[in-house]
């Protein structure tokens, strides 16, 4: 039988647990919540009636945090954690089996710790909206960059066409002018080549501008990807590369553009071929499934630094020496990808190398 100031001691404890309960999430950082949760289950420890064999775990989808467990097993009372409605995790307290049942517990206690789960729902929720909003943030300060970006860019390559087509066309002139001198012949050459080259990168920053029109038209990819890789296949024999094809189905309908497509397999494929080693080998695997197609493009090559994180597809961002690259070929691949409202993404592959997956919705 519990006397009555020993019920009063343990409403002081139960009262002084969710004071401080409350003002440790009021002065919580949402980039220190573990250390917040953690002085919360030291709270719930000294609140119970037996403190000494008390033991919590706080369990969610992000956080494991438990007090010192002095025994095997235990008698639990549990509540639920709630973020927007929906359960992501328990707080439990219990009593050693062997000396407790669940009988001992006050009733009390079931409200304390529901009330307690309740304001850790609250703190969770807050730091969702708070990682939320600078997400959006972000998004919105990547977007008017990349809207700024692109009129400067289409701009420039505007201005650079005409010259561009004018340096070809005469060095053609010359060449043909001067076929007998083998050396002029030479240097020409490498005018045209050093033009078409900065073409190659006008046409990069069209794309990534949008001034290329779209001719979206529902077509069998499968040819298309094929034609890609015969064309690829003179680079591949350059480092004895061995490139494997495979698809889940024979035909696969998407509506799309096949020039942009075949340019997001160029931007990837080339990319996969620069970093993989002689001799290694390259993966292209398509996925058709129910609302999507999937395009997974594997190398074995060096990979990307976790750091890196997104920045891979910002433009003129390269990890390649100067004059390897413009660092506009996955800006380029992002861009198609995203107005066929789809996603590109990567991940590590195993044992070594990087995998680029190119998802495109069926509409």
């Amino acid at each position: 039988m519990v006397s009555a100031e020993e019920k009063l001691k343990e409403r002081i404890k139960e009262l002084t647990c969710l004071y401080d309960v409350t003002s440790i999430i009021v002065n919580c950082d949402y980039n220190e919540i573990e250390v917040g949760l953690q002085a919360i289950v030291s709270c719930l420890k000294n609140a119970w009636q037996y403190i000494d064999d008390t033991y919590v775990v706080l369990k969610t989808n992000d956080y494991h945090i438990i007090s010192k467990k002095e025994h095997t097993d235990y008698v639990f009372l549990s509540s639920a954690i709630t973020l927007f409605n929906k359960e992501i995790g328990t707080i439990k307290v219990g009593y050693p089996s062997k000396k407790y049942s669940v009988l001992d517990f006050l009733e009390e206690e079931q409200l304390l710790l529901n009330n307690v789960c309740l304001e850790v729902g609250n703190l969770l929720e807050r730091k969702e909206i708070k990682e939320n909003e600078i997400l959006i943030k972000r998004q919105v300060e990547q977007s008017d960059r990349l809207r700024i970006l692109g009129e400067i860019t289409a701009g420039i390559a505007h201005e650079l066409n005409t010259p561009l087509a004018n340096i070809l066309g005469f060095a053609e002139l010359l060449k043909d002018r001067n076929k007998e001198d083998a050396q002029a012949t030479k240097d020409v050459d490498k005018i045209i080549n050093s033009a078409i080259y900065s073409r190659e990168v006008v046409k990069k920053l069209m794309f990534f501008a949008c001034e290329m029109p779209q001719q979206k038209s529902l077509v069998n990819i499968i040819p298309i990807c094929k034609e890609a890789i015969e064309l690829l296949k003179p680079i591949l024999k350059t480092k004895s590369i061995a490139f494997n094809f495979t698809s889940s189905n024979p035909e696969i309908a998407l509506k799309i553009d096949r020039i942009q497509l075949t340019q997001v397999l160029f931007n990837l494929v080339i990319n996969a071929i620069y970093f993989s080693k002689e001799k290694g080998v390259i993966d292209l695997e398509i996925k058709d499934k129910s609302a999507t197609v999937e395009i997974h493009i594997k190398d074995q090559g060096s990979g990307i630094d976790s750091k890196l994180g997104n920045k891979i597809f910002e433009p003129f961002f390269t990890t390649k020496p100067v004059g390897d690259g413009s660092g506009l070929g996955l800006s380029v691949v992002h861009g198609i990808v995203k107005s066929h409202k789809g996603n590109l993404s990567y991940s590590a592959n195993t044992p070594k190398g990087t995998i680029f997956t190119v998802t495109i919705p069926k509409l």
